[in-house]
């Protein structure tokens, strides 16, 4: 009963908003008020530049790696580490400290994969960078990285729990990037 302890703390790991902390300790203003009002690297990038965005992305991985791995270490089943990585993820989106408005959630989608599996993680990251490389575009290569992490879960890790955790991950990602892929569709993706 005391390892379900775990799934309330991932939750809060999860709503440490990075983007908002770094551009507060940076001196730069609430990402949520500037650019595209994402509080996620993509947005402090364009807010405050290179810097404060790789701590912002490295700050937002974090909090998906590190609840999972430490449940790990704790002997979480397949099914308590399913709900830690969900926890963290949608501590994420649904920040607590934050008033509930938070990132897209790729960073730290993307932080529970490689706590859960290192392949997997190298797997989805491969795949976002080829899809930049080509594209130039953050977004497109999120979102095709989300629609390949179920395959890769099923691939390297043969559970079906696992897939579905993904399923709905992804289906959550794809959602929340909705406006982008309008403005893709449209040609007007920055």
């Amino acid at each position: 009963m005391v390892a379900w302890l775990l799934v309330p703390l991932a939750y809060l790991v999860g709503s440490i908003s990075s983007a908002i902390i770094v551009c507060r300790l940076m001196g730069y203003p609430d990402p949520r008020g500037e650019g595209s009002g994402n509080p996620g690297a993509t947005n402090v990038m364009r807010i405050g530049g290179k810097k404060a965005a790789a701590i912002t992305l490295a700050g937002d991985a974090l909090k998906g790696v590190l609840p999972v791995i430490f449940s790990k270490l704790l002997g979480a089943d397949e099914y308590l580490l399913a709900a830690v990585m969900l926890a963290a993820f949608f501590g994420h989106l649904y920040p607590i400290f934050f008033g509930f408005k938070g990132g897209k959630g790729v960073a730290t989608a993307f932080g529970i994969s490689l706590g859960l599996y290192w392949p997997l993680g190298l797997a989805i990251l491969a795949t976002w960078l080829t899809v930049y490389k080509i594209g130039k575009i953050s977004s497109l290569s999120a979102m095709i990285a989300a629609v390949l992490t179920p395959v890769y879960a099923w691939l390297l890790l043969g559970s079906m729990t696992y897939v579905y955790i993904y399923l709905l991950v992804s289906g959550i990602l794809l959602w929340r990037h909705k406006s982008n892929f309008q403005k893709l569709l449209a040609g007007q993706e920055k």
